[in-house]
């Protein structure tokens, strides 16, 4: 019986082409802006948390701000921290921000840049590898040595390339290049790859501070960023007193925070997505009551030859969600095309994923079977006698 129902539900689709393909819009345009909307957000929440574990996911960010000038975090209270919790705190570095200005070798112009004052600690926090050269020792630190290490835009842009062991001046100060930073990004001017490390303190030095305002302090793993965070706001608030004057600000709950707003925004576009199934499920009603109404006089015919209730019920059920899977599969096509081309017009990686290609199916499969249960009821209750009498 299953076969002969499924026979029939085709032979019924087929006769009636263009009124299946009207029904089965409906279907067709939700089913692609669940699957292209979904997966542009995943896609999009993909990219932004790479970004965050490329920014360092384990680091937290000290900042006091400038009103607290009569209260500072002294280092030495950020190093006992450290030797106190070594299985929470990895290490730490100051970072001292300073103005760097450059002559352009081509055209002699100036150009303006930000030099960062760091510890020897900083680069293998962040997980950078030196290329060419060695990084910064801690007696470069002690010494206030006039040393950089550069990143490959710097490099190519200042020296063609070829910048170890050349002299960059900084704001009318030569600094000796002693290394050049692993290729990060494009080697593009902005990019992670136009960078200056400076010693810190030879940062303090020019910029004429006696007190560091900002710290990069690194967890040892991901699970341990709460308490570590937690360890270092008590720290802050008995140095400084004033939870106003600091600023301890963890990677991870940013990106958190963001990967929360934006399944969140997810949910609403394929709630708003999800209205257009709902009117395409109306339309596969409306669609059936005509086709029950189009073929009383047949299923008078087949009830007064014996067919029972749930064989007119089957038929007319599985019409509907043979209506509604097929516009679901063609959906699904057409939404994971629209997803792979909108990701690459964006430089965004986007795949469909498998979960919701599933619940699209089920969700289209669904629709047909509940949509579809009403008038497929009607057609399975009416009386023999009164079908084959109908005009």
């Amino acid at each position: 019986m299953f076969a002969k129902c499924f026979e029939m539900a085709v032979s019924s689709v087929l006769s009636n082409k263009l009124r299946s393909v009207l029904t089965m819009l409906g279907i067709v345009m939700g089913i692609t802006a669940v699957i292209a909307l979904t997966s542009l957000m995943s896609g999009l929440t993909g990219t932004v948390t790479e970004a965050f574990e490329e920014m360092g996911m384990e680091s937290i960010t000290v900042s006091i701000t400038s009103r607290a000038s009569t209260k500072t975090l002294p280092i030495e209270d950020v190093e006992e921290l450290m030797d106190e919790n070594p299985d929470v705190i990895a290490g730490f570095s100051p970072t001292v921000f300073m103005p760097a200005y450059m002559k352009d070798p081509e055209d002699n112009s100036t150009i303006s840049s930000t030099a960062t004052g760091i510890n020897e600690q900083y680069l293998s926090l962040k997980g950078y590898n030196i290329e060419y050269g060695r990084e910064l020792t801690y007696l470069d630190i002690d010494r206030q040595m006039k040393v950089c290490i550069i990143g490959t835009y710097v490099a190519q842009n200042m020296f063609g390339g070829d910048a170890l062991g050349q002299t960059l001046q900084i704001t009318g100060t030569p600094y000796t290049v002693v290394g050049i930073i692993e290729e990060q990004d494009d080697s593009t001017e902005g990019s992670s790859d136009d960078v200056i490390y400076v010693p810190y303190t030879l940062a303090m030095h020019t910029t004429k501070t006696n007190t560091i305002s900002s710290y990069t302090i690194y967890a040892t793993s991901q699970d341990t960023v709460e308490e570590a965070e937690t360890l270092i706001e008590a720290m802050c608030y008995k140095a400084i007193g004033d939870d106003d004057y600091y600023d301890v600000t963890a990677m991870k709950s940013m990106a958190e925070s963001i990967t929360e707003i934006l399944d969140q925004m997810r949910l609403m576009l394929v709630a708003i997505a999800g209205i257009s199934l709902v009117v395409a499920g109306i339309g596969i009603m409306n669609i059936m009551l005509v086709s029950v109404t189009e073929r009383t006089r047949e299923i008078g015919i087949r009830k007064s030859l014996g067919a029972k209730q749930r064989t007119i019920l089957s038929q007319f059920v599985m019409e509907s969600a043979m209506l509604s899977c097929i516009g679901g599969v063609i959906g699904i096509v057409l939404g994971s095309i629209t997803a792979l081309a909108a990701g690459k017009f964006l430089g965004m990686e986007v795949l469909p994923t498998v979960n919701s290609i599933v619940i699209s199916v089920s969700v289209s499969a669904a629709i047909g079977i509940f949509f579809g249960f009403m008038p497929a009821r009607k057609a399975a209750a009416l009386n023999p006698i009164d079908a084959l009498r109908y005009d």
